[in-house]
């Protein structure tokens, strides 16, 4: 039971982050603030979606070290580690679409706010 725990504390750390990115990128482009890809967008919304995707990574970092049954950065830890994976693989996938520093951002930044999500709940 405590595995499943486990895992079931990192996987809604990582559907919290992925839920709330894409539906406030859905409302961004339903709004015309942004358009996908945004390679034309000014560099304001750049750095507004860099923002808001490290503040849900935190979020679901934060959520994970409440679920978690035993040792909850153990358990930010590896869903950091999973999201640094998922964002190289998408680095990867999506390098022909400019500017490149936003995934090299995603991915250096995305440790960092978890650690911070993880730490505000085990203060």
């Amino acid at each position: 039971m405590k595995t499943f725990k486990s895992i079931l504390s990192v996987f809604v750390g990582i559907l919290v982050i992925v839920v709330l990115s894409s539906l406030t990128d859905m409302i961004l482009e339903k709004t015309g603030l942004m358009t996908m890809p945004f390679t034309h967008d000014p560099l304001w919304v750049k750095l507004l979606v860099v923002l808001y995707r490290n503040i849900y990574v935190s979020l679901g970092a934060y959520i994970t070290a409440s679920m978690a049954p035993a040792n909850p950065m153990k358990h930010v830890w590896v869903l950091a580690g999973i999201g640094c994976v998922l964002g190289i693989v998408g680095a990867i996938a999506m390098w022909h679409i400019p500017p490149h520093w936003y995934p090299i951002s995603l991915i250096i930044l995305g440790v960092p706010f978890a650690w911070f999500g993880g730490k505000l709940k085990t203060r």
